[in-house]
């Protein structure tokens, strides 16, 4: 599968520091400047072509899992709900705490119920604090996550995280951000396909 539109996007992203933080700019990681089918296509291909597709629903963090969860939804049949930033206060609401390496939220689940089997689907794992906040979370309330996927990656230790959770998590390429310049260190697809 090619990821050609993925890498380009990664490799021409502008670097802005946050907070003493380096992050990298891209069209599906912040809609700027704008997400192109072909690269929304690019990426729902790649992340369904590696996923078991052995769960009852998606669930996409806002804002920018929305549109992979929404492309992966249209290709797979299998409906998504939304994690949410704002409370609803609706019966079964969940509510888990978050902290990323520039942020701290509460984020808001609904639409799930225990027994449930749900994958996460988001644009990229950066320091893990939010998948792994969102696993922890869901697990509480007997929710079982079946595999979390990512267009990128940028936690170098993810298939630690990924032991340490117990959650296999399937990510297209890997990539650093080297003296404010982005590297991609290998696409990830072909490995995660081998180990479907």
């Amino acid at each position: 599968m090619e990821t050609g539109e993925l890498e380009k996007s990664i490799l021409e992203g502008p670097v802005v520091e946050m907070g003493g933080y380096p992050y990298l700019v891209t069209p599906l990681a912040d809609g700027i400047p704008r997400i192109d089918p072909g690269l929304l296509v690019e990426a729902a291909d790649a992340l369904a072509g590696m996923s078991g597709l052995d769960f009852d629903l998606i669930l996409a963090p806002e804002a920018m899992g929305i549109p992979l969860a929404t492309a992966i939804s249209l290709k797979t049949g299998l409906p998504f709900a939304v994690i949410r930033k704002r409370r609803y206060g609706l019966p079964g609401e969940i509510a888990i705490e978050q902290r990323t390496g520039y942020s701290e939220s509460i984020l808001y689940v609904n639409g799930v119920e225990p027994g449930m089997r749900v994958a996460i689907v988001d644009d990229m794992l950066d320091t893990g604090n939010t998948i792994r906040a969102l696993i922890e979370g869901l697990e509480r309330n007997e929710i079982l996550v079946k595999e979390v996927m990512v267009a990128f990656n940028r936690n170098s230790d993810a298939d630690t995280l990924s032991m340490e959770l117990g959650v296999p998590i399937r990510r297209v390429l890997d990539f650093a951000v080297r003296n404010g310049v982005p590297e991609i260190l290998r696409p990830t697809i072909l490995r995660a396909l081998r180990h479907r």
